[in-house]
């Protein structure tokens, strides 16, 4: 996937590529999930590679806006912005949980 800059975006595009990104990335753990439930076992560990990509998109922004906090360029703080992160936030924890529930399940062979 192609890195996005943050140049050519306003700060409401910006908080809706983490949104795209993110929300792309939950719905293809939660489907990992499902898959692995349903004996698609191959299917799942796909979905979960797609996920993490999407995630490293989501992350990149993230990281390019921290980076450019940093350089003295404060980032206007709204709710989108908020939600854009904390969706972002509770993706990167579901993928985790899943990742370690689907090891599990691989070790107990279920």
């Amino acid at each position: 996937m192609e890195k996005i800059d943050l140049q050519q975006l306003t700060n409401e595009q910006i908080a809706f590529q983490l949104i795209l990104h993110s929300g792309n990335a939950r719905s293809k753990v939660i489907q990992s999930l499902r898959e692995y439930r349903a004996g698609n076992k191959e299917v799942a560990s796909k979905l979960l590679k797609e996920a993490e990509a999407d995630l490293s998109l989501a992350h990149d922004i993230h990281f390019q806006m921290v980076q450019k906090e940093a350089g003295g360029q404060n980032t206007e703080f709204t709710l989108l912005l908020i939600h854009a992160e904390d969706h972002l936030m509770s993706t990167l924890s579901m993928k985790e949980l899943v990742k370690e529930m689907l090891e599990l399940f691989k070790a107990r062979n279920l």
